[in-house]
């Protein structure tokens, strides 16, 4: 499987050139697209990376598992997973280290981690996806983009809970 990569990029190169397309200044062109498209999401990352770890380090994570744990068992969801839930539209590097907690602590095949799972599969990294996508295509961001999201993220947390057995 070594050679997929280069073979790939060879097979991008010929068609380049066949269509003859510079390809040499298309990739300049779209590395300083993806440049710009860093330098203008570099601040909010790094707030959003700050906060994240703010709200770990403080214990607002046990507090809250605390304070929702009657609200998870009424809608089937292990209490393990709620750190996994109230992270996952904000941080994907967050909730994967929350995924890999639940599955150290519970196991994978046990209901927590089988929801744990789900509920990884299931959604998003919410703001980070709407700040780049959507910034970096162009698009003009409704005022419904990310209420939709985060109502998307939120199903997809509460199915896991009800569909997993």
């Amino acid at each position: 499987m070594s050679w997929a990569l280069p073979a790939m990029i060879l097979a991008c190169l010929a068609a380049g050139v066949w269509r003859r397309v510079p390809v040499y200044d298309a990739f300049l062109e779209g590395a300083k697209e993806g440049l710009a498209t860093a330098r203008n999401i570099l601040p909010a990352l790094i707030a959003m990376l700050c906060a994240v770890r703010g709200f770990e380090a403080s214990g607002l994570t046990e507090d809250l598992c605390r304070l929702c744990a009657p609200a998870l068992r009424a809608l089937r969801l292990p209490e393990e997973t709620l750190p996994l839930m109230l992270l996952r539209p904000v941080s994907g590097s967050a909730s994967l280290a929350a995924l890999r907690a639940v599955l150290d602590q519970c196991g994978p095949d046990s209901r927590a981690g089988l929801v744990a799972s789900v509920m990884m599969g299931s959604s998003e990294t919410v703001f980070y996806t709407c700040g780049v996508y959507l910034s970096a295509a162009g698009v003009k961001k409704s005022r419904h983009t990310v209420p939709c999201a985060l109502l998307a993220w939120l199903a997809g947390s509460i199915a896991a809970g009800l569909l997993v057995p």
